[in-house]
């Protein structure tokens, strides 16, 4: 081949294609199908249950577009990280929904599953032998870790996708995958040239967000110089802003950015605008690093939580929150000491929204909100504890004054939105690695399943 077309629909298979982009897409003639399905963006109890984000219904319209269009194009269709967090448990979910399909119409084809989800013991065994790295950031962790997980996956490269299609498999379903290697692969297979392959692969692994319009679709077309990428919808356009600014998209460095197999580098692209919809770019290169690693992402139980949540349009309170707020820390907290919890089992947050739960005050700032969103968070060691700590706070919520001991302060009232106040949220989870792991084979640590229909 001196080029190929990859096309990819949507940010996240599950996430919602749009109907009339994806036909114009495929009106195109792309080689492959291929999109990313997961992320820990909704953070650890996806990774933690093993169960996707996205409903069923969406996953099966946004499977069924893809599979059909797949098997009557003859062509194949990648999709990385499976039901978000890309377990065994989201990954057979996604493939019994692949098989409704399959069956469905009848087709005739192969398709593969490939698990990258961890065996405890398999990364203990590789702890010992000093094989199990920290990244940048990572929380210093023992042996002991591993087994402590829910679940734990590896972010596998584009070589599994890569076996399972040279294996006859038309539909292929990954477990947990890097963003770039499910696209990347059908490039890097053929013979394109390897920096543009995963260049390209980060420029469009979340769809529409390297155009100027939501909701189309995106083509990524690779040769053996480069890359050109563009909308299936002629009203948007990729352009060099929109392109290379991807690259800043969950990156610390947008020169260099690493997958398993080694880093490809961008600070030698040139971005060239081909069409008011089109953008090529050449300069890619890749280089292979001395090993070959996976990144782990595991998750385990943090305690359980307990929320409230209560409207506050008190002008006078409001004109200085933050004493307010230190004021509810204390005097709840002395409750909470009174009452014999012990504050080795439990933590609390007080966040205002309309404040600064999300971009905190920067100092000076004279700001007096109309209104804010106070949201209590207990997190403990026990549902129970979780909870009557919520339960304390509830009095205080609905009606704590900035001072007790003044006698002009009148007793505010505050709005409870929902009732029971307090809503107990069960189990809560955290992210306890931030480690890759060292592999003799890109293949080692996976697990490629076939079956044909």
């Amino acid at each position: 081949m001196t080029s190929c077309k990859i096309f990819v629909p949507v940010g996240a298979c599950g996430g919602g294609i749009h109907d009339d982009a994806f036909e114009m897409g495929m009106a195109m003639n792309p080689d492959c199908i291929a999109m990313d399905a997961g992320s820990t963006d909704s953070g650890p109890a996806y990774l933690a249950n093993g169960v996707c984000k996205y409903s069923e219904q969406s996953i099966a319209h946004d499977l069924e577009l893809s599979i059909v269009a797949a098997v009557e194009h003859n062509i194949p269709l990648f999709i990385g990280s499976c039901g978000t967090c890309g377990t065994d448990s989201s990954l057979a979910h996604f493939a019994e929904i692949a098989e409704q399909i399959i069956v469905k119409h009848g087709y005739h084809i192969k398709i593969a599953t490939i698990s990258s989800q961890m065996d405890p013991h398999v990364l203990e065994k590789k702890w010992d032998e000093g094989k199990i790295h920290a990244l940048p950031g990572a929380p210093e962790i023992t042996r002991d870790v591993f087994a402590s997980c829910q679940n734990i996956v590896g972010l596998m490269g584009a070589e599994p996708f890569i076996e399972a299609y040279r294996s006859g498999a038309q539909i292929v379903l990954g477990g947990r995958a890097t963003d770039t290697g499910v696209i990347a692969a059908f490039g890097l297979m053929n013979g394109m040239n390897e920096g543009a392959c995963w260049h390209g692969a980060k420029v469009v692994e979340c769809g529409p967000q390297c155009t100027d319009t939501a909701g189309v679709c995106v083509m990524l077309e690779l040769d053996h110089e480069g890359f050109t990428v563009y909308p299936t919808d002629p009203a948007a356009h990729c352009t060099p802003y929109t392109v290379s600014a991807h690259l800043l998209y969950e990156n610390t460095n947008p020169f260099r950015l690493t997958e398993p197999g080694g880093s490809f580098i961008t600070d030698d692209a040139v971005y060239t605008q081909l069409t008011p919809q089109a953008t090529r770019v050449t300069g890619s290169r890749f280089e292979r690093a001395g090993q070959y690693t996976m990144k782990l992402e595991g998750s385990r139980l943090a305690g359980y939580q307990n929320i409230s949540l209560v409207g506050v349009a008190d002008r006078d309170i409001l004109r200085d929150l933050d004493s307010w707020i230190g004021f509810m820390r204390s005097h709840v907290q002395a409750v909470l000491d009174k009452h014999g919890f012990d504050r080795s089992t439990y933590s609390f947050d007080l966040r205002c929204f309309g404040h600064d739960a999300v971009v905190p005050l920067t100092d000076g700032e004279n700001f007096i909100p109309r209104e804010v969103g106070l949201l209590l968070s207990v997190t403990a060691d026990t549902q129970e504890i979780a909870t009557g700590i919520a339960k304390d706070f509830n009095p205080y919520l609905l009606h704590l004054p900035k001072n007790y001991q003044s006698a002009k302060d009148l007793l505010p009232t505050f709005a409870f939105p929902f009732s029971p106040v307090d809503t107990p949220r069960g189990p809560v989870y955290e992210f306890v690695l931030h480690h890759v792991v060292d592999v003799d084979d890109p293949l080692e640590l996976v697990r490629i399943n076939y079956k044909v229909y």
